[in-house]
């Protein structure tokens, strides 16, 4: 299993390293915004690069849960916890959600 909360670590500390935005967060959503939007673009063109595109993506969000000091693992888990016990019925090929 992926040790996240290392990862996060070792993002930051690249960018530190490399004297990247660390402080400026509005920019960091929208450079992972950029990165997200690059690889749909990716997709739509059947490119090869779709996975390096999501990469960065990961990237930009592990930098800024470590900026907001925000346990990624921990909130990921949470959510997929919470995602799994949610009830849904399907309304004209929609899915609505029930509960939670």
């Amino acid at each position: 299993m992926i040790d996240l909360k290392a990862l996060q670590k070792r993002v930051y500390a690249n960018k530190v390293a490399k004297h990247f935005n660390v402080t400026d967060i509005y920019m960091e959503f929208c450079y992972a915004y950029g990165e997200l939007a690059e690889a749909s673009d990716a997709y739509i063109k059947k490119m090869d690069t779709v996975g390096e595109e999501l990469a960065d993506v990961v990237l930009y969000l592990l930098g800024l849960s470590e900026i907001l000091g925000i346990d990624l693992e921990k909130e990921l888990l949470r959510k997929i916890d919470i995602n799994e016990k949610r009830k849904y019925i399907q309304q004209n090929g929609v899915n609505i959600r029930l509960e939670g």
